[in-house]
C-alpha cells in the first residue's frame, strides 16, 4: 500500500499541478484573497468569498502562465 503512495510522488506533475502548488504556496505564504483582518478602521471594506474566490483563480491564472512559458535563453 505504501508503495502506491511512493509511487504517485515520482511521477511527473503535469504543469496544471506545478501551477497550483506555486499559487497555494503563494497564496498562504502571503495571504493572498484574504479579506482585511485588522480590528478597528480599515480603509477597505472585507472581501466577500465571491471576491476572494476570484482573486485566488486569477492567481492560478497567472501561475498557469508562468509555468507554461518557456525558460528564457541565456546568452
Amino acid at each position: 500500500m505504501q508503495e502506491q503512495g511512493l509511487a504517485a510522488d515520482l511521477r511527473p506533475k503535469s504543469a496544471d499541478e506545478i501551477a497550483l502548488e506555486l499559487m497555494k504556496f503563494i497564496a498562504t505564504t502571503t495571504g493572498y484573497a484574504k479579506g482585511a483582518q485588522a480590528v478597528g478602521f480599515s480603509g477597505k471594506p472585507p472581501r466577500t468569498p465571491e471576491e476572494q474566490a476570484d482573486a485566488l483563480l486569477e492567481l492560478f491564472d497567472k501561475c498557469r502562465r508562468i509555468v507554461a512559458k518557456p525558460p528564457a535563453a541565456e546568452g
